[in-house]
């Protein structure tokens, strides 16, 4: 291709809107273009990076026994409704009426579609297991899309879905993904880090998060070095202090004046935070729930919401916790009742706790449970953090940020069940077929190479997924020699089955070319120019590299192979 015929066109000055590195070098290097907030078009040059990655996935999925279809994405809100899931999306699911008034969904996900078709072609045991998969657009109306292609509205993404007898099998299924996976991001040229993470609106019981880490990333990792464990902060375990038990102490009522916050409470008693106990409020699906933590720990509202089971959970408003008749600062489970309390597993490591009085400016000390008050439902609802134990090997936990770029799913039998997706067995008894879900967001791959992978002069892609192998810049073009030999240098690259992108513009500067070259980022940069020829060389830049070399002109298609051959993965 020759860029003056590239519909796209570089900006030379950041984008003021860009929000994040992908999303500023990707509007500069003219990849994209924004039509609406969270709607972008891929132009020519995203479009063939976009199609090399889907073409690795392709090649993966079939590799893992996948087979690729096709699903609508306008669907009958009726099989939303069905699955129960309307409501889990909320807001985020985009609907619409045909002219008939039918009330119709714009996919997020296909779940309740694949479930139909399977339910419709799958009688026998010899049938399963079976794996389907698209690379489909997805809808969802995101309240805040943001950083280009890391967070939209309408984007592709490749969903696979795996149908199988039992637990035993959908084990195989989930193996042979998640390898499928570790390969497509390798062959990418980008390292991942596979991370336990929670199931959220697609549901089922076990789930792994692919992480691109970045210091920009959305996600929060906890990580172990020493074993390997990795999880999303939303799931992550970890074993904190332990405080060693005491003797049982009396209640005391104990005058605490102004004093509301965990901090000002310990320092006030001279106690370290954790032999206190936290008292925050919630309300979930509309009713006010009690929570009940260790002083030192965080609630992690993930974990909350789902013992909760509920659609929608946020903090609290003053007005809301006074119309409950708590009392803000000085609020305990002690003689609570009519609300919805939840206990951390820390109220049981220790005892003798500082706690609310539930009148203002007076506080408990000694409060033990579940002798002076209990709880309706105990459970992790820790938020991890850094320096906290790791579970399986007890080593200090560190955290990194990563960008989620692929998800994988334990989805059991409940969207089976809802949608009567039933077998025979050998025994010619009826069994509910049992599932699991894959998907990768394509465009967010994309966005998120960028992100992990630029200068402070661009981009510097992958090679697997660059756009083009090669930026052919020709210098001073009104020299027929300079003309000449380049275009003879373009011919035979792309005889050989190079991808070339020849910077052919005759009007430009060679300082507007070359940063035009490193903004793009492609994997590498040769230049033709009256002083190279003179020396019967061509300029051969590795865009990762920090200086160039000199290439005889009859060696250069050589070097080019030779350089390519060695980046793929």
């Amino acid at each position: 291709m020759r860029v003056s015929r590239l519909v796209t066109k570089s900006l030379r000055d950041d984008p003021p809107e860009a929000e994040s590195a992908s999303h500023r070098l990707m509007l500069k290097a003219g990849l994209i273009y924004q039509v609406a907030a969270g709607v972008y078009s891929a132009l020519p040059l995203a479009w063939r990076s976009l199609r090399k990655i889907e073409n690795i996935i392709r090649e993966e999925m079939d590799a893992a026994g996948g087979q690729e279809l096709l699903m609508p994405a306008l669907q009958p809100m009726e099989l939303w409704e069905q699955s129960g899931r309307r409501s889990a999306f909320g807001e985020n699911l985009f609907s619409l009426q045909d002219r008939r008034g039918r009330e119709m969904a714009l996919a997020p996900t296909h779940e309740e579609v694949v479930t139909s078709i399977v339910r419709a072609n799958v009688q026998s045991y010899r049938d399963l297991p079976v794996i389907l998969y698209q690379i489909q657009t997805k809808f969802r109306d995101e309240p805040r899309p943001r950083a280009g292609l890391i967070r939209v509205r309408e984007f592709a993404m490749k969903d696979a879905y795996s149908f199988n007898a039992d637990d035993d099998s959908l084990d195989d299924s989930y193996q042979a993904m998640a390898q499928a996976y570790r390969n497509i991001y390798r062959r990418c040229g980008l390292p991942v880090l596979m991370a336990e993470a929670d199931s959220g609106a697609i549901g089922g019981k076990d789930s792994h998060e692919f992480l691109l880490i970045t210091p920009t990333g959305e996600d929060t990792v906890i990580h172990c070095a020493s074993c390997q464990y990795a999880a999303n902060a939303e799931k992550a375990e970890a074993v904190y202090r332990e405080l060693s038990p005491e003797p049982e102490q009396p209640l005391e009522e104990i005058s605490t004046p102004g004093l509301k916050t965990i901090a000002g409470l310990a320092d006030f008693l001279d106690i370290p935070a954790e032999k206190t106990l936290k008292a925050v409020f919630y309300m979930a699906d509309g009713a006010p729930v009690f929570v009940t933590i260790r002083g030192d720990l965080e609630v992690n509202e993930v974990k909350l919401k789902n013992a909760l089971h509920a659609n929608d959970l946020r903090m609290a408003s003053d007005a809301e916790v006074a119309e409950a008749g708590l009392v803000a600062g000085s609020a305990s489970a002690i003689g609570l009742e009519g609300i919805t309390s939840v206990g951390d597993l820390s109220i049981s490591s220790g005892n003798n706790f500082v706690v609310g009085a539930n009148r203002p400016d007076f506080h408990l000390r000694g409060a033990n449970y579940p002798r002076d008050f209990n709880v309706d439902i105990q459970t992790d609802i820790t938020l991890i953090q850094p320096g906290h134990l790791c579970p399986n090997c007890r080593t200090p936990l560190d955290a990194v940020r990563g960008i989620e770029v692929g998800h994988i799913f334990k989805l059991g039998t409940g969207y089976a069940e809802s949608f009567g997706a039933t077998y025979l067995d050998s025994e010619g008894q009826q069994q509910t077929i049992t599932m699991g879900c894959y998907g990768i967001g394509v465009g967010r791959l994309l966005a998120a190479a960028i992100e992990q992978n630029h200068d402070d002069d661009g981009i510097v892609f992958p090679a697997p997924i660059a756009p083009y192998q090669v930026h052919l810049v020709g210098l001073n073009l009104t020299d027929e020699s300079v003309a000449g030999e380049a275009e003879r240098l373009y011919q035979r690259l792309e005889l050989e089955g190079v991808d070339v992108l020849y910077d052919d513009r005759p009007d430009r500067t060679a300082g507007v070319k070359l940063n035009d070259a490193d903004l793009l980022g492609l994997p590498i940069r040769l230049v033709v120019s009256p002083r190279n020829l003179r020396n019967g060389a061509v300029e051969m830049k590795e865009r990762k590299d920090s200086e160039a070399v000199m290439v005889p002109l009859d060696e250069v298609a050589t070097k080019v192979q030779e350089s390519l051959s060695a980046s793929v993965l």
